[in-house]
Order: structure tokens, then C-alpha cells, then sequence
């Protein structure tokens, strides 16, 4: 079952990032965000959060941010995804995915803009199942594990937005 998220789900959520985090490139930050903070991030912004639960717990989030501050990108959203172990290749997360493009598309947004820690083929093959395609790689911007990391833009029209 997808849903919006809640403050209650904020533990569950922290619960989901902190292997990300610890063990993971697909976020940059080092120290993983305890409920609290995960709740202060959820409550700071009009954008959706979604969670899917399976077998009644929360398996996964997904939720948008603004892609910059700048008025003129008011329309734009990044998207973010993240999955329990569990929760991995089972479909779970392409339908939340989808769910969220769904609500940022009802809400007038024209584009969505993922960035992708590379390599992370599960990821790409993700986004570009639900009609993301490459926008551009910034080369060795992030450092981490003690190495580099290139990070891709993925990017979606939404609405009948074309990317021409």
C-alpha cells in the first residue's frame, strides 16, 4: 500500500536511510538523520513524501524537494527513492516511484530531475523504466569511502512536458 507519509513514519524512515548512509553512495551525507530530523525535513516542505508498506511495515519512501531555490525552477522537483533490503526487486519501488511523479505531476510540476551516484545500474534501470533518460554526468563531485564519485542528472517531463 503506498500512502503519505507522516511524522509517525519518521523512525521507520531513519530506520530505512541509516544503511544508505553507512554503507551506501546514493546519498552523500556521512551521518545518518535520527527520527527527529527525519521529521523536521518532512514538515519543512509542501512536497510529497510517500511510503509503501508491505506486509504491513514501511518498506520504502520516496519524496521531492525543490531542484533549486531560484523562482524560475519552481516547476521543477527533484525526486528521491529509497528502499529497504527487503523491499529490493520486487516492483515496490518502481510503483512508489510512480506514485510520486503522479502527485508532483498533479501538483504543476513540469519536470523531474533525479541525480544518481555512479555506478548504481539498479538505479538507472529504474529511472529509465518510468521515462527518466540521462540529462548529463558531473564528473568526481562527491567524495566518499574515500573515492570519488560521479553523480548523473536523470530527468522526466511531466504533465506532456516535452525534454527537446
Amino acid at each position: 500500500m503506498i500512502r503519505a507519509a507522516t511524522v509517525a513514519d519518521a523512525g521507520a524512515i531513519a530506520a530505512i536511510y541509516a544503511p544508505h548512509v553507512l554503507g551506501g553512495i546514493a546519498t552523500f551525507e556521512t551521518d545518518p538523520p535520527d527520527p527527529a530530523g527525519i521529521a523536521r525535513r518532512m514538515t519543512a516542505t509542501a512536497y510529497p513524501w510517500l511510503v509503501v508498506e508491505a506486509d504491513g511495515i514501511v518498506a520504502g519512501y520516496a519524496y521531492a524537494s525543490p531542484f533549486h531555490p531560484r523562482a524560475a525552477y519552481a516547476r521543477t522537483a527533484e525526486t528521491s527513492i529509497y528502499l529497504a533490503d527487503s523491499a529490493q526487486g520486487r516492483g515496490i519501488g518502481r510503483a512508489l516511484y510512480a506514485a510520486l511523479l503522479d502527485a508532483l505531476a498533479a501538483g504543476a510540476h513540469a519536470q523531474a530531475i533525479a541525480r544518481i551516484a555512479l555506478p548504481h545500474p539498479a538505479s538507472v534501470r529504474l529511472h529509465e523504466a518510468l521515462g527518466f533518460r540521462a540529462a548529463g554526468v558531473l564528473a568526481r563531485v562527491g567524495w566518499k569511502f574515500d573515492r570519488w564519485i560521479d553523480v548523473g542528472f536523470w530527468q522526466r517531463g511531466l504533465n506532456d512536458q516535452p525534454l527537446e
